[in-house]
C-alpha cells in the first residue's frame, strides 16, 4: 500500500483520498474467471506477494471505514469472529465516521492511523489512534486475506474487551490517600486498575454525577473498565482511600526494578492497606488478584496451626530437621539437602527447613490433617473467606488435600494459592495477634460487612512473633533483607518451584512496628535474595 492515502466517510459518501495516487477501487475483484463463468485455479501457496498485501489491506480499510462489516470480515481469515466485532465498532462504540492512513508496508505489516467521530447524547467527539494489520494467505483458499485479531481495530482490544460508548459511566473521581494527598495513574502508574475499579464502584458516593465516555470494557472478572476518551465530563467527586502516597511511591519504585513483580502493605493494628504496586504497572492486579503457591512463607500459618495443636510447645521446643523425610511414598528435602541437629523450632523456622514442617505433623492423624491447615487458616487469618476490601482480589485458598499435597502443603506448595495481599496480611496478623480485614476504603462507605476471624491464642501470636522475629536478625533468611529497617520487626522467606519455570517464584513477608507487606518476584528464585529487597523498600517508608 502506497504511503498518503485515505479511506474516508464524508456526509455518508464513501471516499478514498490519495496524496497523488490513485487507486483502481476497493472493490473485491473475484479471479479466475471467464465470461462463460467460473474457471478452476491452482489454489495459491507462500507469502503473499506486495501487489496482494496491498490490494487485500486496501480492500479491508475500505470496507471498515464505511462500515460495510460483512464484506471486510470476509477479507479475514476469521469472518465468523471479525463481523461482530466490526458491527460493534459502529454500533457500540458509536463511531459515525472516519478516515483510516496507511502507512508503508513492512514486509506483511500494514500500519494505520484512525482519525474517527463518536457520537454522543451532547454531540460528537474525535478519536485519533494508531493500529496495525497482517496479511496472510489462507490456508484452504490461498487468496490473501488479513489476519484477524480483536487488536487491528484498536491496539488495546482483546479477545475479553469490547469497545463501548457509554453514556452512563461512572462519574469522574479524585482519590486521595488517608492524609489527603491526590493519587494519580501518571504519578503512581500501579494504581491505574486500582483507581478505575474505585471510581467505577464509588463514584457516586464520592459525590460526583455520570460521565460519558468511550470504554474498553472487560468481561474478566475484577477487571474496571478504561477510558479511552471522555465524551461527557460529568462532575468529579473525592473519594478517601487507606492508602498512603509515601509507603505507595516505594512499592511502586521497589517492584519496578524486576520484570513481575507485585508488593502490598497493610497497616496490622486497622487492616487498611497502604499501598499495592504491579509491575508491569497498569495492566492486571496481581497483587490483589494473583493465585499462586507461596512457598515458604506459608510456613506462618503451618507454624500457628502446630503451635495450636500442640504438635510443639513453643520456639524452644525439640523438633527434627533431617535432610529429607518421606510422606506417602514421596520423599521431601531442605534446600541443598542441609539438616540441623538437635533443633529447635525457633532453629527450624528461621533457617527455613522443610522436613521440619512436614516430620513434626504427623502426629496429627491420617482423618485431620487433610483439612487442619485450611481450617487454622480460616480461623485465625480470613484465608479463604470473602474479603470486602473496596475492589475486587482474591483471598487465598487452602483447600483440603490427601497425599503428597498434604505434605506439600505445609510448605505452601501443592493446591494452596496466594498473592502479595494475602500473605501481607498473614504477616499483619502475626504482629497484631488477630485477623482485620485488609481494606481500601472504610466499610461505612457503603455499609459492606467485613469478614471476621478469631483472635490468634495469645502463646501462638507470641510465638509467630518470636520465629519472625528471629527470623529476621541474627541467622535468619531474612536477616539480610531486613538488615536496613528498624524497629520491631519480623519476616518469612519464601520460594515456590513453579511446573515448567526454570527458576522458582521468589516471596517475602514481613513487619516492622505498625507496617506489613509482602512481595512475589516471579522467577525471582530465593525469596530473601529478590522479594526481600523489595519488602524492605516499602517498610522503610512508613
Amino acid at each position: 500500500m502506497r504511503s498518503g492515502a485515505k479511506v474516508a466517510i464524508i456526509g455518508g459518501v464513501f471516499l478514498v483520498v490519495a496524496g497523488g495516487v490513485g487507486y483502481g477501487g476497493y472493490t473485491v475483484l473475484s479471479e479466475g474467471k471467464t465470461e462463460d463463468g467460473p474457471k478452476a485455479e491452482k489454489i495459491r501457496t507462500g507469502p503473499p506477494t506486495a501487489e496482494e498485501i496491498s490490494r487485500t489491506s486496501a480492500n479491508f480499510l475500505a470496507a471498515w471505514a464505511e462500515g460495510r462489516a460483512p464484506e471486510a470480515a470476509q477479507l479475514t481469515n476469521k469472518p465468523v469472529d471479525a463481523e461482530p466485532r466490526l458491527t460493534d465498532y459502529r454500533a457500540k462504540a458509536k463511531v459515525s465516521r472516519s478516515v483510516i492512513t496507511p502507512g508503508t508496508p513492512v514486509g506483511a505489516k500494514v500500519p494505520f492511523t484512525v482519525e474517527a467521530t463518536v457520537k454522543h447524547a451532547e454531540g460528537e467527539k474525535p478519536w485519533s489512534y494508531s493500529s496495525e494489520l497482517t496479511v496472510v494467505r489462507g490456508t484452504t483458499t490461498g487468496r490473501p486475506v488479513v489476519d484477524w485479531k480483536p487488536s487491528v481495530l484498536h491496539p488495546k482490544l482483546t479477545a475479553t474487551t469490547t469497545l463501548l460508548a457509554d453514556e452512563t459511566a461512572a462519574p469522574p473521581m479524585k482519590a486521595v490517600d488517608h492524609r489527603n494527598r491526590p493519587l494519580t495513574k501518571e504519578k503512581h502508574p500501579s494504581l491505574g486498575p486500582v483507581l478505575d475499579a474505585l471510581r467505577q464502584r464509588y463514584g457516586k458516593e464520592a459525590g460526583g454525577t455520570p460521565a460519558s465516555e468511550l470504554v474498553l470494557s472487560s468481561t474478566r472478572e475484577g477487571v474496571a473498565d478504561q477510558t479511552l476518551l471522555t465524551l461527557g465530563k460529568g462532575t468529579e467527586g473525592t473519594l478517601r482511600t487507606t492508602l498512603d502516597a509515601d509507603v505507595q511511591a516505594a512499592a511502586e519504585r521497589a517492584v519496578k526494578r524486576h520484570k513481575q513483580a507485585s508488593a502490598v502493605a497493610v497497616r496490622p493494628s486497622t487492616g487498611e492497606i497502604r499501598a499495592i504496586a504491579n509491575s508491569p504497572a497498569g495492566g492486571y492486579n496481581t497483587a490483589m488478584l494473583g493465585a499462586q503457591a507461596p512457598g515458604s512463607t506459608m510456613k506462618i500459618v503451618t507454624a500457628a496451626m502446630m503451635l495450636d495443636k500442640g504438635v510443639v510447645k513453643g520456639p524452644d521446643a525439640k523438633v527434627e530437621c533431617p535432610a529429607t523425610v518421606g510422606w506417602a511414598g514421596a520423599n521431601f528435602q531442605n534446600l541443598d539437602k542441609f539438616d540441623i541437629p538437635k533443633a529447635t523450632f525457633r532453629q527450624a523456622f528461621l533457617k527455613s527447613c522443610n522436613t521440619t514442617f512436614i516430620k513434626a505433623v504427623t502426629p496429627l492423624g491420617s482423618g485431620e490433617r487433610d483439612t487442619a491447615l485450611g481450617e487454622t487458616a480460616r480461623k485465625y487469618f480470613g484465608i479463604g473467606l470473602e474479603w470486602k476490601t473496596g475492589v475486587a482480589s482474591f483471598d487465598g485458598s487452602v483447600p483440603a488435600s490427601t497425599g503428597t499435597e498434604t505434605a506439600a502443603s505445609y510448605i505452601g506448595q501443592g493446591k494452596i494459592t496466594m498473592n502479595a495481599l494475602t500473605m501481607a496480611s498473614v504477616s499483619a496478623t502475626a504482629k497484631s495477634g488477630s485477623f482485620k480485614q485488609p481494606v481500601l476504603v472504610p466499610a461505612s462507605l457503603d455499609d459492606r460487612e467485613l469478614a471476621r476471624a478469631e483472635p490468634l491464642p495469645g502463646r501462638v501470636a507470641a510465638g509467630l512473633r518470636d520465629l519472625m522475629g528471629a527470623t529476621a536478625e541474627g541467622a535468619g533468611t531474612g536477616r539480610k533483607a531486613m538488615a536496613t529497617v528498624r524497629g520491631d520487626k519480623g519476616a518469612k522467606t519464601g520460594s515456590a518451584e513453579v511446573d515448567g519455570q526454570g527458576k522458582s517464584n521468589s516471596w517475602f513477608t514481613g513487619y516492622a512496628d505498625d507496617l506489613a507487606a509482602a512481595a512475589v518476584v516471579q522467577s525471582g528464585g530465593s525469596g530473601g535474595d529478590a522479594a526481600g529487597p523489595v519488602v524492605a523498600q516499602v517498610l522503610n517508608a512508613r
